[in-house]
């Protein structure tokens, strides 16, 4: 029996103590009627006695009367001692009980306290202990509103029960704590207004519960948002519980599938047939797994892994499920990504354009790409497997080896190693090496390799610093054809004047022709040196090859001799090219020179024209060429052929095989910049022992061919070359200018000489109406000849030109194409040519 059931029998029994009902039992009771009886009958009897004067009676009466109240006297005083004695043994079990007990009348006032109370209450001096009560409640306002509550329902007879809290300083004052009190208020029944309190600290009760509750609170939380959906359903299939999680892969609330009714196989997109309604698969049983199609009540479908056990209830008529679910949308998500990921790491990795390799720790080709495989020329079965150092140019396997060691030792090498690799061709491979875990079959660390081919880079840059050494050498070679024209130009024209007083027959006229022939000589080496620097100047008509291969055959088969064949082959609907035919001409012989001195035991010489078309651009040699139409020539002979060392250096200015006094080392350099000039390119193709072949390809003109006399008018002999007018001649090279004044002037004109373009323009500031043409040297310090050109024409709009240079005329093309015209003679030139060309000019020819 507790402590509340034990109090309220003991009130019971003083409640009958306190309204003078015996606590004795029905005994007792009977006794106390017995002796008030017998009290009442002699008090009787001694009333009769004294009205009827009947002493015995009275005295009988008055025995009976004082006996029954002598009796009930002491059987009230042992009832008395009786409850006293209750009285104490009552109030010691009330006042040892640990909950507070308090006995109020119906005025409030506290008939009885035990000490729990009292410690609880707090009461001071003067106050009552419910006061006490009420001053610590009322730190907590909603506690305090409370009580009220309670005491108000139990003075109106209805029993009241609460949990207040009270605000308590924590030990020695630090931090705050909560106290709980259960205040229970309960009406004695037939006292109207007395109540009973029962206060009670449930302090450690609720922190218990708090603590149980947040226990709680975690299991449920982890149960609803565990990354896995729990369920279970009964033998109908309805849901009995369902966490967040498996709610909302489902699209709802939880209570949308407890409390709606749904069932299990409404989720399921494919429902198992011939199965209970709580079966997830075919077959049902007792354990349940799989994978299964899940739809959620938006439509959602959903791949999901399921595990079930039904349980059977004891009686064998309920059964519940317990079900775990788990969305495998995310683990596909992932798988494909995976794979997607490992396509593309493939696909970079085998599409990748530079080398890839993978070798393991102990040096072999674990993996590699098709780029490495190309680069290479191997297959990947014949090098998987194999040490990295078969593929490595035996003179270079030391360095490798110590790169690769050093960076599977954790080095990072700022800067690739250049490397040769064997692949049946000079190949060049810049390596990149980094570590690499989990490459080999037992997941070593290893090495990722990057092949960088560097050969065609090599080659570039071969070719680059040939074309810039092609280039300065043309540079130089310009400007000494220049210096070289003007000193010969002096030579030719004196040679000239000096003619005109000593005819044939003069003993001088056979020194001054010598003097002439070699002067001739030395500019015909000078057009060569600007032939191949481009320089030289053109007059370029429409043509085409076949026709002036056709005037050639003569002239090429007195060239080679006897002793070898010569044959012409020609293409079908040969396209037209526009060229200098005489630099064409000059192209052709040199070749074929050059062919019948590799063929000096005889041969065969092919020449072969054909169109030729380059769909995209093309590398050839040191060359790239252009995408579009072209017409071929090739020149084949069966000679000796030409070493591989000297294939780049054939087109070098000076640079020969033969034998000192047997050649200059400029036919093919001119060659190469005629060629060139023309817009065309010329590739060689030889291997000793094996003859030659070189092939000319020059751009297709697309347009009608060009009358040949449409060209320049070249030097007319036995015509009247004298005339008149002034001719205003600046020159800055005093040899030059002094024969060309005097070849002029015994023409019949009259010239004013000028040094440099500012003293011309002073010549002009007097008379400059009476000057009829201005000859004017093209490079000439401060001034030069197109400046000097401008000014005059601001003047003299209409005034004629003639630009003589050692440069080719297509450096200062603009100027020779402007609005008024110029005209050009190039250096060096004879006096009947200087003449014709100042005598074509003035006439308006």
């Amino acid at each position: 029996m507790d402590d509340a059931s034990s109090f309220f029998d003991t009130r019971a029994a003083a409640s009958s103590a306190h309204a003078g009902r015996p606590a004795r039992g029905p005994g007792s009771a009977l006794l106390a009627g017995a002796l008030q009886m017998l009290g009442a009958a002699g008090l009787a009897a001694l009333a009769a006695g004294l009205a009827f004067d009947r002493d015995p009676l009275a005295w009988a009466g008055a025995a009976a009367a004082t006996f029954g109240a002598l009796a009930l006297i002491l059987h009230v005083a042992r009832q008395r001692q009786r409850l006293a004695h209750d009285d104490l043994l009552l109030t010691g079990a009330l006042d040892g009980l640990t909950a507070g007990q308090l006995i109020c009348d119906a005025d409030g006032r506290a008939v009885f306290v035990n000490a729990a109370f009292r410690q609880i209450a707090g009461a001071v001096d003067g106050e009552g202990v419910l006061e006490g009560l009420e001053r610590q409640l009322a730190a907590d306002p909603d506690s305090l509103a409370e009580f009220h509550r309670v005491r108000e329902r139990a003075c109106g007879g209805v029993p009241a029960a609460a949990e207040l809290t009270i605000p308590r300083e924590g030990h020695g004052g630090e931090g705050h704590g909560t106290e709980w009190w259960r205040v229970q208020a309960v009406p004695i029944a037939r006292f109207p207004g007395a109540v009973h309190w029962r206060v009670e600290d449930i302090t450690a009760r609720r922190e218990l519960e708090q603590v149980m509750l947040r226990e709680q609170a975690k299991l449920v939380d982890f149960m609803d948002h565990a990354p896995v959906g729990f369920f279970s359903v009964d033998q109908d299939g309805a849901f009995l519980f369902a966490n967040a999680t498996l709610a909302k892969w489902l699209g709802c609330a939880p209570r949308d599938l407890v409390e709606s009714g749904r069932r299990l196989h409404e989720v399921l997109a494919a429902p198992p047939k011939a199965a209970a309604p709580y079966d997830l698969f075919e077959g049902g049983g007792g354990e349940q797994r799989g994978e299964l199609t899940m739809r959620g009540l938006q439509g959602r479908r959903f791949q999901a892994a399921a595990a079930q056990t039904v349980v059977v209830s004891d009686d064998g008529h309920s059964v519940h499920t317990r079900s775990v679910v788990r969305d495998l949308t995310p683990e596909r998500e992932w798988q494909e990504a995976l794979r997607l990921s490992e396509q593309r790491f493939q696909r970079f990795f085998e599409d990748a354009p530079i080398g890839i390799a993978l070798v393991d720790e102990t040096g072999k080709l674990a993996e590699c790409n098709h780029a490495f495989l190309a680069l290479i020329g191997s297959q990947a079965r014949d090098v998987i497997g194999r040490p990295l150092a078969d593929i490595v140019d035996p003179r270079e396997r030391e360095a490798v080896a110590e790169r690769l060691k050093s960076v599977h030792g954790g080095a990072d090498p700022a800067t690739p190693l250049e490397v040769r690799l064997t692949g049946g061709r000079d190949l060049v491979a810049q390596l990149f090496a980094r570590r690499l875990a989990g490459v080999g079959s037992e997941g070593g660390a290893g090495l990722i390799l990057h092949f960088i081919d560097m050969t065609e880079r090599k080659s570039l840059e071969a070719q680059f610093s040939q074309s810039q050494k092609m280039q300065a050498v043309g540079q130089l070679a310009g400007g000494v054809a220049h210096d070289f024209n003007n000193l010969l130009t002096a030579m030719i024209g004196f040679c000239d004047l000096l003619l005109l007083r000593h005819k044939p027959g003069d003993q001088s006229f056979s020194d001054i022709m010598q003097i002439k022939q070699n002067a001739n000589r030395a500019a015909n080496l000078v057009r060569q040196l600007l032939a191949f620097s481009r320089q030289q100047t053109l007059q370029p008509r429409v043509l085409t090859v076949t026709d002036v291969l056709a005037e050639l055959s003569n002239l090429l088969r007195r060239l080679i001799g006897e002793t070898i064949e010569l044959k012409m082959l020609h293409g079908r609907d040969l396209g037209l090219v526009k060229v200098d035919q005489n630099q064409l001409e000059q192209v052709i012989i040199n070749l074929v020179v050059n062919a019948r001195d590799a063929m000096p035991g005889g041969g065969r010489l092919t020449v072969v024209t054909s169109n030729y078309t380059v769909a995209t651009p093309e590398r050839r040699e040191h060359e790239v060429v252009p995408a579009g139409e072209y017409v071929a020539v090739e020149v084949i002979d069966t000679g000796i052929g030409i070493p591989k060392e000297n294939l780049q250096r054939i087109f070098e200015p000076f640079f020969s095989t033969k034998e000192v006094g047997s050649g200059t080392g400029l036919g093919l350099s001119t060659v190469y910049g005629i060629v060139r000039q023309f817009g065309g390119f010329i590739f060689v193709d030889s291997e000793p022992g094996q003859g030659a072949k070189f092939t000319i390809l020059l751009p297709r003109h697309q347009g009608e061919a060009r009358p040949a006399d449409q060209g320049e008018p070249r030097e007319r002999r036995g015509s009247d070359l004298t005339g008149s007018g002034t001719i205003l001649l600046v020159e800055d090279e005093d040899a030059v200018r002094v024969f060309s004044a005097r070849a002029l002037r015994n023409k019949g004109y009259q010239v004013l000489e000028a040094k440099n373009g500012e003293a011309a323009m002073q010549q002009l500031t007097g008379d400059a109406a009476g000057v009829d043409l201005l000859i004017t040297d093209v490079v000439m310090p401060q001034m030069d000849g197109p400046t000097l050109a401008r000014k005059v024409r601001e003047r003299r709009p209409d005034m004629k030109v003639i630009f003589i240079s050692g440069y080719a005329e297509d450096r200062f093309k603009d100027e020779l194409d402007g609005p008024n015209g110029s005209h050009f003679l190039p250096k060096p030139f004879s006096l009947k040519q200087l003449a014709s060309k100042v005598k074509e000019v003035m006439r308006g020819a």
